[in-house]
C-alpha cells in the first residue's frame, strides 16, 4: 500500500502538518519555562538531528520504496531540529535588536540577515553536506527533500522582508519577539510571482519524474517530493490569501502565556546584524 503515490502524498502531507504542530508545540511549552529551559531543551533532542545523518547515511544505497521514505525521514529530522533550534532562540544570528523605523533598505537587509544568520549559515551547511555525501549514490531523496526545504524556506523569507500583505506571527516565540521588526506589510512584492512561478515548474518536474520513473523506489521518492513542493507553494500562497492557516496548529498548542513586557528584546538602540 505505501507504494502508492497518492499514499507517499498523504504520507507527506501528514508529516508536514504532525511535525510542524509537534514543534511548535515543544517551542510553546519551552516558552512558557523560559529561554533557558529551550536552551536545555535543543541540546536534549540532539538525536533527533543525529539520526537523520544516520538516516541519510543508511539509505543513500537504497532503491526501494523504503529507502526513498527512509531518506525523506531523515531530511526532516535534520531540517526539523534546526528548525527547532532557530524558535528556541538558541541559533538565530548576532541581532537580537527591534529594527527600528525609517532605516535604509540596505541597513535593513543587513539588520534582517543579523537576526537568522548562524541558523541559515547551518542550513546550507547541512544542505551542501547532505550533497557531498549523497553525491553519486543511488538514493537522492533525502538531499532533494532537504533542497526543497531550504529553498522554498529562502523564498519565504525573503518575500516577507520583500513585503506580503499576510503575515502569521502567531506562532513566533519569546526569542524571536524581534523577528516582525524585520517584516513589511505589502500588497505585493516582485519575487512573489518568481517564487510561485518556480515552485509551480518544481511540482510539475516531480509529476513528469513520476511518470517516467522506472522503479517503485522512484515512484515513492518523486511522490514525496510533489507533495512536499506543493505544500511548500501552498504556504506561499498563505501569505497573500485571506484563509486562517493557522488553525491548523492551533488547537494543539498550550494556552498562550500573557504578555509580559521584556524590555531586553524591544530594545532598538543603533546596532547592525553583523
Amino acid at each position: 500500500m505505501l507504494n502508492d503515490p497518492w499514499i507517499a502524498a498523504l504520507v507527506a502531507l501528514f508529516l508536514w502538518w504532525f511535525s510542524t504542530g509537534a514543534i511548535l508545540m515543544v517551542v510553546k511549552l519551552a516558552d512558557r519555562r523560559g529561554f533557558r529551559f529551550g536552551q536545555i531543551l535543543t541540546m536534549a533532542t540532539f538525536p533527533v538531528f543525529l539520526l537523520g545523518v544516520y538516516g541519510i547515511s543508511a539509505s543513500a544505497d537504497g532503491s526501494d520504496a523504503a529507502a526513498a521514505y527512509h531518506a525523506f525521514l531523515a531530511a526532516l529530522a535534520l531540517w526539523g531540529w534546526i528548525e527547532l533550534a532557530f524558535l528556541t532562540g538558541t541559533i538565530t544570528g548576532p541581532n537580537r535588536l527591534v529594527c527600528r523605523d525609517g532605516v535604509p533598505e540596505w541597513e535593513r537587509f543587513i539588520r534582517a540577515w543579523g537576526t537568522i544568520a548562524y541558523h541559515e549559515i547551518l542550513l546550507a551547511t547541512t544542505l551542501a553536506c547532505v550533497w557531498l555525501y549523497t553525491h553519486g549514490a543511488e538514493n537522492t531523496f533525502g538531499f532533494w527533500t532537504f533542497a526543497v526545504l531550504f529553498f522554498a524556506r529562502v523564498s519565504a523569507k525573503l518575500n516577507l522582508f520583500l513585503g506580503v500583505p499576510k503575515i502569521n506571527t502567531e506562532f513566533l516565540p519569546a526569542p524571536l519577539a524581534h523577528l516582525p521588526s524585520h517584516f513589511r506589510y505589502a500588497k505585493m512584492n516582485w519575487l512573489f510571482p518568481i517564487s510561485i512561478t518556480a515552485l509551480t515548474f518544481a511540482v510539475a518536474c516531480w509529476l513528469e519524474r513520476i511518470n517516467s520513473a522506472t522503479t517503485q523506489g522512484e515512484v515513492v521518492g518523486f511522490a514525496l517530493l510533489a507533495a512536499m513542493t506543493a505544500l511548500a507553494l501552498l504556504e506561499h500562497w498563505f501569505m497573500v490569501l485571506p484563509l486562517p492557516d493557522e488553525k491548523l496548529w492551533r488547537w494543539m498548542l498550550p494556552a498562550p502565556k500573557p504578555q509580559q513586557n521584556d524590555k531586553t528584546l524591544r530594545r532598538t538602540e543603533d546596532a547592525h546584524g553583523l
